[in-house]
């Protein structure tokens, strides 16, 4: 804006300019006239032709200058247009930015109060689009969000805003609504549209989204308040297994507040060395000797009691604290395992649990190997426990995978059976085990637990996978997995998860 400015002052001062120059001449003119004299007819007639001519060309310049200065000033108010538009949409979609859907809630919130009716706020995240982005690259994700971009606009009317929040969030305004049953019909409609699957250069991409919606007055009375509710919505939505919309209440604010002192204790648990590490054994069922143990973390929040995994793991993955936390247990289990080992007691392989989140960031593999290097544990005498879904998530999983094989690390397929895994997922994975998954033990005593461990059992022996029964309690359960030929077990029924000291005197008394 301000160079337009300054160009426009610079054409007024050329045109200044020619107008003085033009006046100076004719001044000229005049004087030399004067000194020639009045009575000299023929060298009148010659400045009088001079003077034209110069008159001429000065006009003529003025004109060029004229027309250039509004040539000029069009090209500024075009460039204006262009920059105002800019500022206010996303350069990918070419949708409105968050700025733009700011101001428009605003004035919606201002006419729905005034004509007493709602206005509905959507917050969208599109569900694992960072896997797309992983697997086939930020183009293929751009492309994405554009056919995104129209399908949503496709299914709103002309007064209702969508906008891009940012990444591949969107937000959509529902300018006027008489019932809130208006926003659900929309939210339904955006969940189907995002059903038929997105042709991208040569892709056929099948995505979802979780929508939260939030209402104006009913939840929230100001922009960013309504939208922090939607987001809060979202996020519910996601929770609850992805591809669905949830309206907002207002018990979700007391879950997001107690999720974010949850999110601040994990930092300061972390600094403050508030985790420790339990050991479940694992054991040969024929023999019930302990071959092996499970490492499980635990927080030891200062002034409270023991804290299970189930209470924070998913806030740290969330938080993104998971990567230090997971690093952590590895680097302590691999260390407290070859202590064993050093002082004579053969706990065989160490078992440990690894998120989706670790396993698929850069620096997995090499993590691994340095623990393994630092702590002097032998490579195969760890094993890493991933589940199903953790395994599905990209396409570099079975580099990751044959990466850890090569150095002598074991592979472990964790909650067995929860997941989608395929027989040619199993066969193209380098797989040493399967883990029932404890919910299908616990089943054991109706006839479908038995029969899909049977199943599980089977498959895993025709693989030659070993194959590990979670969550044992009863005499009935063990009595069962040894008639399927199972070798393995861990659960209540052999012991609960001890700490270091506690699961080496076991592990000493099973010696003797």
């Amino acid at each position: 804006m301000a160079t337009n400015f300054l160009k426009q002052r610079e054409l007024a001062i050329m045109a200044r300019e020619q107008k003085i120059l033009l006046r100076e001449a004719e001044i000229m003119q005049r004087e030399k006239a004067l000194h020639l004299g009045e009575n000299n007819t023929a060298a009148n007639a010659a400045l009088n032709a001079l003077n034209q001519a110069q008159l001429v060309e000065a006009n003529q310049n003025l004109v060029v200058a004229s027309i250039r200065a509004q040539t000029m000033m069009e090209a500024a108010e075009q460039a204006n247009a262009q920059m105002s538009h800019m500022a206010e949409h996303d350069l990918l979609t070419g949708l409105p930015n968050r700025s733009l859907m700011t101001y428009r809630l605003e004035q919606s919130m201002t006419l729905a109060q005034r004509n007493n009716y709602q206005v509905a706020l959507m917050f969208l995240d599109i569900d694992h689009f960072k896997n797309i982005n992983d697997s086939l690259g930020h183009a293929i994700g751009d492309e994405l969000l554009q056919s995104v971009a129209k399908r949503l606009q496709a299914c709103v009317r002309l007064s209702d805003t969508v906008s891009r929040y940012g990444g591949d969030e969107f937000v959509v305004l529902l300018s006027e609504v008489k019932d809130p049953e208006d926003s659900i019909i929309i939210a339904d409609k955006l969940i189907s549209a995002m059903a038929m699957p997105h042709q991208i250069s040569g892709h056929l991409l099948h995505v979802t989204m979780s929508i939260g919606i939030s209402l104006f007055p009913v939840d929230s009375k100001n922009p960013e308040a309504l939208v922090r509710d939607a987001d809060t919505a979202m996020y519910q939505a996601k929770k609850k297994g992805r591809n669905k919309y949830m309206m907002f209440t207002q018990d979700m604010n007391l879950r997001a507040v107690a999720r974010q002192s949850i999110e601040q204790a994990l930092h300061q648990a972390l600094l403050n060395q508030e985790f420790v590490v339990y050991y479940q054994p694992k054991v040969n069922l024929e023999t019930e000797q302990i071959i092996g143990a499970e490492a499980l973390i635990r927080w030891q929040r200062t002034q409270h009691s023991l804290i299970q995994p189930i209470d924070f793991v998913s806030v740290a993955e969330e938080c993104g604290i998971m990567l230090p936390i997971g690093h952590w247990v590895l680097r302590e289990a691999c260390r407290q395992t070859q202590a064993w080992l050093k002082a004579g007691l053969p706990i065989g392989q160490i078992a440990v649990n690894v998120s989706a989140t670790e396993f698929h960031n850069k620096g997995f593999f090499e993590g691994v190997r340095a623990i393994l290097q630092e702590t002097g544990l032998p490579p195969h005498l760890l094993e890493v426990e991933i589940t199903e879904s953790g395994l599905m998530q990209d396409i570099e999983t079975t580099a990751i995978l044959y990466a850890l094989k090569e150095i002598g690390v074991q592979i472990a397929i964790d909650d067995f059976g929860t997941g989608y895994s395929s027989l040619s997922y199993l066969r193209n994975f380098p797989i040493d085990t399967l883990k029932i998954d404890q919910t299908f033990v616990k089943d054991i005593n109706a006839s479908t637990g038995e029969t899909i461990v049977t199943a599980i059992i089977a498959m895993g022996l025709s693989l030659k996978h070993r194959v590990v029964a979670e969550g044992i309690e009863t005499q009935e359960q063990l009595d069962f997995l040894k008639s399927c030929h199972c070798a393995e077990g861990q659960g209540f029924f052999f012991s609960e998860a001890l700490p270091a000291r506690d699961f080496a005197t076991l592990l000493e008394r099973s010696l003797t």
